[in-house]
């Protein structure tokens, strides 16, 4: 939801922990604008650049596999996975939103990683750019905050 309150008190510090990010290169344009700017705001978060990882899959349904592949790996405080589905005249719309997100739940739920769910899901395409950069931001600091949760109970 845009201009939503999202809540800003919660102090974010990134340094140390290990990121990784899946890219779904369908509409590519859009998911380059979010990588762009959830890589921009770790960064400014104190994740290192060294400290992330970024592969690219073909869509959004690949993105649960590949983000299964890094979890498996066990050496990531948070993932974060990026996409765009934008509705077309079909239901293929349905399916790819609902199975990649539901795939994204279920992968945090049993591994126990946090993975900032940044898959846009919009009517269209302008809504997609309306969406990109603060979605892209917002993800990195979902996957920060997560991380440091999680980090006090272990």
């Amino acid at each position: 939801m845009q201009h939503a309150n999202k809540g800003s008190d919660v102090e974010l510090n990134g340094k140390g922990l290990r990121i990784g990010i899946v890219q779904a290169r369908f509409n590519e344009d859009i998911t380059d604008a979010l990588a762009k700017a959830c890589r921009a705001e770790l960064a400014a978060l104190g994740v290192a650049e060294a400290d992330i990882d970024h592969l690219s899959v073909p869509g959004a349904l690949e993105v649960p596999v590949a983000l299964q592949a890094l979890a498996e790996r066990n050496r990531y405080h948070a993932l974060v996975a990026l996409g765009c589905i934008i509705r077309g005249e079909t239901y293929h719309f349905e399916l790819v939103a609902n199975e990649s997100g539901a795939s994204v739940s279920r992968l945090a739920l049993d591994y126990r990683i946090p993975i900032a769910n940044a898959i846009l899901t919009t009517e269209n395409l302008e809504q997609a750019i309306a969406r990109q950069t603060d979605k892209g931001r917002d993800a990195a600091r979902v996957a920060v905050e997560m991380a440091q949760l999680l980090a006090t109970f272990s």
